[in-house]
């Protein structure tokens, strides 16, 4: 497992990232606003310059607040590996943060499972 967390990074958000049978588990804990938006893109799609991957599982059950620059890395990291024919799902979105990805439409094209383990094997 490796911490995706820079010594710049607000002490309000860490983000986790392992690899389970191929898919890319991005564990994400605290607060999603602009400030973070790059960390988040960066863990969901490049850590560390390796060949972004084709399957993604965000792990949201630790998020207590996401505004809009948390949609649009979700958005952009949902084109980038369905172009690549792959897959993005969230995982556990605690309520608040859920209505939020429904209110704007993001899991008519972007499943939302409410656990780690359905996501998985959804």
């Amino acid at each position: 497992m490796t911490d995706n967390q820079k010594a710049h990074q607000p002490d309000r958000l860490s983000v986790e990232c392992e690899v389970v049978a191929g898919v890319r588990i991005v564990t994400v804990r605290g607060e999603i606003d602009h400030d973070v938006k790059d960390i988040l893109g960066e863990a969901l799609l490049s850590e560390g310059g390796a060949v972004p991957p084709h399957r993604i599982v965000a792990d949201l059950s630790g998020v207590t607040f996401m505004d809009s620059s948390g949609i649009n890395v979700f958005v952009a990291a949902h084109q980038q590996v369905s172009d690549a024919q792959g897959w993005l799902r969230i995982a556990g979105a605690q309520e608040s943060v859920l209505r939020v990805l429904t209110l704007v439409g993001v899991d008519t094209f972007i499943p939302c499972h409410p656990t780690l383990d359905q996501a998985l094997h959804a």
